[in-house]
This record gives C-alpha cells, sequence and structure tokens, in this order.
C-alpha cells in the first residue's frame, strides 16, 4: 500500500498566520519603547557614577591630609577641589569621570553642574543635576535624582 503525505490545509496556514499577527501587535509596542528606558538607565548609570567619583575623589584628599581646597591628580588629571570635594566645573567633577562626550552634556552655574543625554527626545527632562552648595558645612554634594521623563 502506498501512503499519501499530506501537508496543511489553507485553513490551518491562516490561522497560524493569524496568531503570529496578533502576538506581533501585542509584543511590537514593548520593544518600541527600549531606547527610551536605555537612555534613562545610562543617565541612573552615570549619576551614580558622579556619586561614586565624588566619594573617591573626597577620600584622597583626606587619605593624602590636604588642604579642603587643594587639588587633586586622578588618572594623571588634577582635579580642582572645593571643601573636600570635586567642584561642579569641567576641570572638577568632569575630570574624575571620564564619561563619553558624544553622549552626554554638562552645564555648569555656580555650585550646580547639570548632566543630561545628548540623544534624548527632550534632554531638559533627561538629567540630574551636582549640587555643592552644601559642602561649606562639610556635607556630601547632593546629587538629585534623575528626571528621565523625557529620555
Amino acid at each position: 500500500m502506498r501512503k499519501q503525505s499530506r501537508g496543511f490545509t489553507l485553513i490551518e496556514l491562516i490561522v497560524v498566520i493569524l496568531i503570529l499577527g496578533i502576538l506581533a501587535a501585542i509584543a511590537a509596542p514593548k520593544f518600541i519603547d527600549v531606547t527610551s528606558q536605555a537612555r534613562a538607565a545610562s543617565l541612573n548609570g552615570l549619576r551614580a557614577a558622579v556619586s561614586s567619583a565624588s566619594t573617591l575623589a573626597n577620600a584622597l584628599q583626606v587619605a593624602s591630609n590636604l588642604a579642603s581646597n587643594a587639588s587633586v591628580t586622578v588618572q594623571g588629571q588634577p582635579v580642582t577641589m572645593a571643601n573636600r570635594y570635586p567642584t561642579p566645573t569641567a576641570a572638577g567633577i568632569v575630570v574624575t569621570l571620564n564619561a563619553d562626550p558624544g553622549v552626554f552634556t554638562s552645564a555648569f552655574a555656580g555650585n550646580l553642574a547639570t548632566f543630561q543625554v545628548t540623544s534624548a527626545s527632550n534632554p531638559a527632562t533627561c538629567q540630574f543635576t551636582y549640587d555643592t552648595s552644601n559642602t561649606a558645612s562639610g556635607q556630601s554634594p547632593a546629587i538629585v535624582a534623575a528626571s528621565t521623563g523625557g529620555c
């Protein structure tokens, strides 16, 4: 006796394609928002790096028994310090970071440094600040929680 081989019917193929289409329609929005989540995670990573760099520069200055405004050397670069913490300038906290300038931008005003993600849809709402206004009283700099609404 000869066996007959049978393939899929047209109805079965349409049902499978329909199920795959429904799954794709549900899963696609989950993957579309991945870039903004990646930018937000990148910003939070930089925030943690700023906090660590500030603490390590402070520890280096204290361990070296230097004056509170004496600069320290990090990775061969001098870091300007004020009240035992890196200043919110390009010669201060930015030198300690060694971050990619193409990914993050920084702006400085008085005792405040603002870090933003360059490629964010709205950089003003994808940022955090490094504030040294309270270091005169011996406290560590305030690193304000990241605003990730426009990432």
